[in-house]
């Protein structure tokens, strides 16, 4: 049942290789989720290839979104708003979902809010649960790897980030070098668990009390090992090689995270982004924070992990209560930071 004093936020995600719409009720509730993905497309190429992932957004926006409203019992004159991914991402990507937006906006007279796709990832969490301040976000995804504090809704520090590949690129290349097939970070995962950490790699820790991340270094040592092995004429086990290449990204993200946790006295870590689905990495977190009174450990869906538009409407919904819109002239921003929504 609708009511006047409820906000139905209609969330657009065109930013990589998913065309996804989404409406959502208040910021929490779920009426609609409709991902269009393109993984078969890029499959053959080993990754995103920008111009066939924009001609898929074109052809499949219009059909999530109306989609989406029929899932939700909604049409236009429902909606209290349109949220769009202003960035960052591919910028021909998001320029099929700003544009829409845009033009939907436009003809239904309804405000059209710019969302920052990590703020996003991060407010996916509020789609299970109440966040609880402050509180300390990992999102680790095929493009960032972040650990961000909050302080307050719509607040966002960066305190630390990836110098080099993040760790969803460090997995999809491990996994074109071990030749699985794209993307590469639920088949290593699978091997993992199948496989031991029985190969010494290293652990990029960086300065003295760093937050910031590398994987670019241990990416390369694994290509070696396994160029080593084959001119002396050996056999490594790539279930081994995928447990220890696993084993050393998590012990580096779990071991920051606890550690700005802790230094920052929080009472929830988050986990968000696309690696948010590895089984190793949630596994990891919910051991190392089993012991940790009064901190919650939160970790989305697998459905919530990857890019969806449910989580740009959350984020919206934010916005949106706080006053803060976009207007026609809204462009795309492949290099948007995240910053406070205050």
């Amino acid at each position: 049942m609708m009511s006047s004093k409820d906000r139905y936020i209609l969330g657009i995600e065109t930013s990589c290789d998913e065309t996804a719409a989404a409406v959502i009720k208040n910021g929490r509730t779920i009426l609609s989720n409709i991902v269009a993905s393109q993984i078969d497309s890029h499959k053959r190429f080993g990754g995103v290839v920008p111009e066939i992932a924009s001609r898929h957004h074109v052809e499949q926006i219009t059909v999530v979104v109306e989609e989406a409203l029929q899932k939700a019992n909604m049409t236009f004159q429902d909606l209290t708003a349109i949220a769009v991914t202003e960035g960052p991402g591919l910028v021909g990507a998001l320029l099929i979902g700003i544009n829409a937006a845009k033009a939907l906006a436009f003809a239904h007279n309804l405000p059209i809010i710019g969302v920052h796709h990590i703020a996003g990832h991060i407010y996916a969490n509020q789609l299970v649960h109440e966040l609880s301040f402050p509180l300390i976000a990992l999102v680790v995804s095929g493009g960032h790897t972040e650990l961000v504090y909050m302080k307050e809704h719509g607040s966002f520090e960066v305190i630390g980030e990836t110098l080099d590949d993040a760790a969803g690129e460090a997995y999809d290349k491990v996994a074109r070098t071990l030749n699985l097939p794209y993307p590469g970070g639920p088949h290593i995962d699978r091997l993992a668990h199948e496989g031991m950490a029985s190969i010494d790699l290293p652990r990029a820790w960086l300065e003295e009390r760093s937050y910031n991340f590398s994987f670019s270094g241990l990416k390369s040592a694994v290509i070696n090992t396994l160029h080593n092995a084959s001119q002396r004429g050996e056999t490594i086990d790539p279930k081994n090689l995928a447990a220890s290449f696993q084993a050393s990204v998590v012990d580096v993200l779990v071991t920051k995270t606890l550690r700005a946790a802790e230094e920052y006295k929080v009472k929830q870590v988050l986990l968000a982004g696309g690696v948010a689905a590895n089984k190793g990495l949630r596994s990891a977190l919910e051991n190392a924070l089993i012991d940790k009174q009064g901190i919650e450990l939160m970790i989305p869906p697998l459905s919530l992990c990857t890019d969806n538009a449910a989580m740009i409407a959350a984020a919206g919904d934010v916005l949106y209560q706080k006053g803060i819109f976009g207007d026609l002239k809204m462009n795309a921003h492949p290099g948007l930071p995240l910053t406070s929504y205050l």
